[in-house]
């Protein structure tokens, strides 16, 4: 699955937004804990020297229901593009856990995030409350087709804007990076 999307940061006041989000369908509250775990001996599977995350390995807790997801990032010079993602429900949480200790990978970080979704014919829109980093919105698009990325993500930046919110320029990063660096977490 390609995923294409446009995170920015919410400077706007939340009760405001929601009040713009509330003419697309209400999909609900989602409380999402994402753990990212890297390989100490492959150098693909953990952050660069920039903390930058091209290629990661994520367990997720959304409910009662459990995933495990291997992402990696397309860049075109050297900006962000799209994700491609493979992903599957898993049954026991604990027990991937330990297979993932067995096969010697480490946890990296934990995102613990409270999203509320929302949806139009075309896109998912997610205002996420992120503990430790702060207030965000992505808009998505997900296809298996192949694709005009740059015209998708023109489209996904009009639509943004014409939201009429106060939001940062696109961040071109995940929320895995954007909280790696301002906790200044290095990995060797």
């Amino acid at each position: 699955m390609k995923e294409i999307e446009i995170l920015v940061e919410v400077y706007d006041d939340i009760s405001k937004i929601k009040n713009l989000l509330k003419k697309y369908k209400y999909v609900g509250l989602k409380r999402t804990i994402d753990e990212y775990y890297y390989d100490p001996k492959r150098k693909e599977l953990k952050p660069d020297k920039n903390n930058q995350l091209s290629h990661c390995l994520r367990v997720r807790s959304k409910n009662d229901e459990y995933s495990i997801t291997y992402k990696d990032d397309v860049f075109k010079n050297g900006k962000w593009l799209y994700s491609n993602e493979y992903e599957t429900r898993i049954e026991s949480k604990e027990v991937l856990k330990e297979i993932l200790d067995k096969l010697g990978l480490k946890k990296l970080i934990e995102i613990d995030n409270e999203k509320e979704i929302y949806k139009t014919d075309k896109y998912e829109i997610a205002l996420e409350n992120v503990k430790d980093l702060g207030l965000f919105m992505e808009v998505e698009y997900c296809t298996s087709d192949d694709v005009d990325v740059d015209k998708i993500k023109n489209e996904i930046q009009l639509f943004i804007d014409s939201l009429n919110i106060k939001v940062s320029k696109e961040l071109n990063m995940g929320k895995p990076e954007m909280y790696l660096r301002k906790h200044n977490i290095k990995i060797d």
